[in-house]
């Protein structure tokens, strides 16, 4: 079945990768591929009759995302997919109430509304505990006051899921998460964002002043927050790097062509041993970080606790997503450095994958933590 999704998201991919060049200049996010994905049924793959089994199609889900990430060279596109798998699919699959499924799963599993996140705020980036946004019981629901930055999809989100302190701050059981559809009055998402890579996934902020939510919009639990959150960003970082795997699939696919059809000094550049290891060292990364991802997620979906793992799978292969993107630049030489190729663009959009979801030193504090080398980091996302 993985391997199906795969084949399938694979040639999706294949059709949708045209003008990405010039959608990564103009940074418009492309609707029509948006539907594209949907019309696969990929987005309600979360969505299981007992929600306790909705790990069970992980597998399947991963596979699609490195297959469209195989398959298609815009990066942007598999990012907005799989925030809105991670951002709103997963969270209503586990966690919401048969009501709230009822309202909005077949809303998100269509693709009809986009969804996102909001849990970063200004002042308090990586350390979620850190946040300021009050929600307070209110009448017959809560009322919303804050800000929020670096929302993936926001601009363009029509249900974003926003985390908020209803307890005691900086406590684990403080957190609470509320489904809020765009149009809600006092709630205010800003323009896209300029930013150096995945131009065509847009980021943005959020404003709330007085925005009332009614009780019945709380996902999962008041004060679970925390824990959902934790349940969200583990998925979200093996969602991502499914997509990040697959781009460097193709980077790979790139190079060895590049390597066998350039000539230079009279022979093709793959007969240089300096070229040559350069990509058997990118294969290398690449099977290392593919095998991480598998194994994490075979892991995941038998219940076992992988919370080093997740950490250790994001630096793998958010890393080798950039040391790969660096190693292709040269391979294509002054060719790599033109926006026509899109081989600089790799590179640009690799780089903010050791930065969201948690940024590489976040992740190395979150092991340190599991192997009692400290108590920071534990926290933190």
């Amino acid at each position: 079945m993985s391997d199906e999704w795969y084949e399938r998201m694979a040639e999706l991919g294949e059709k949708l990768g045209s003008d990405v060049t010039a959608d990564d200049q103009s940074g418009e996010f492309s609707h029509e591929k948006w539907h594209l994905v949907a019309a696969t049924g990929l987005f309600g793959l979360p969505f299981t009759g007992d929600r306790r089994l909705s790990d069970r199609t992980l597998p399947q889900i991963t596979a699609a995302l490195e297959g469209l990430g195989h398959g298609s060279d815009d990066a942007s596109l598999g990012f907005s997919v799989a925030t809105q798998l991670a951002s709103c699919a997963v969270p209503l699959a586990r966690f919401g109430s048969p009501a709230l499924r009822e309202h909005y799963e077949h809303a998100v599993t269509t693709g009809r509304i986009i969804g996102a996140h909001a849990i970063t705020e200004p002042g308090a980036g990586s350390d979620a505990l850190a946040m300021t946004t009050t929600a307070v019981a209110g009448g017959d629901g809560y009322v919303i006051n804050g800000s929020k930055a670096f929302i993936s999809n926001g601009p363009i989100a029509d249900l974003v899921v926003v985390y908020t302190v209803t307890g005691q701050p900086g406590t684990f059981t403080g957190l609470t998460a509320f489904a809020v559809p765009r149009g809600t009055a006092g709630f205010t998402l800003s323009e896209p964002l300029g930013k150096m890579g995945l131009r065509c996934s847009p980021l943005g902020t959020a404003k709330l002043r007085d925005v009332h939510v009614p009780a019945d919009h709380v996902v999962g639990q008041v004060g679970g927050g925390s824990w959902l959150l934790s349940h969200v960003m583990a998925r979200e970082i093996l969602f991502i790097a499914a997509g990040q795997v697959g781009q460097m699939r193709r980077r790979l696919d790139a190079c060895a062509t590049r390597a066998r059809s350039r000539v230079q000094f009279g022979q093709p550049i793959g007969a240089f041993q300096a070229v040559a290891h350069k990509i058997v060292d990118m294969r290398i990364s690449i099977e290392t970080a593919r095998k991480w991802l598998h194994d994490t997620t075979a892991r995941m979906v038998a219940g076992e606790d992988v919370t080093a793992r997740v950490a250790m799978t994001k630096i793998v292969v958010s890393e080798a997503n950039v040391a790969t993107a660096r190693t292709a630049v040269q391979v294509f030489g002054g060719a790599g450095y033109l926006s026509s190729t899109g081989i600089e663009r790799g590179l640009r959009d690799a780089i903010a994958g050791t930065i969201y979801s948690g940024t590489s030193e976040i992740q190395r504090n979150k092991i340190a933590a599991v192997m009692g080398l400290g108590e920071n980091g534990g926290s933190s996302w």
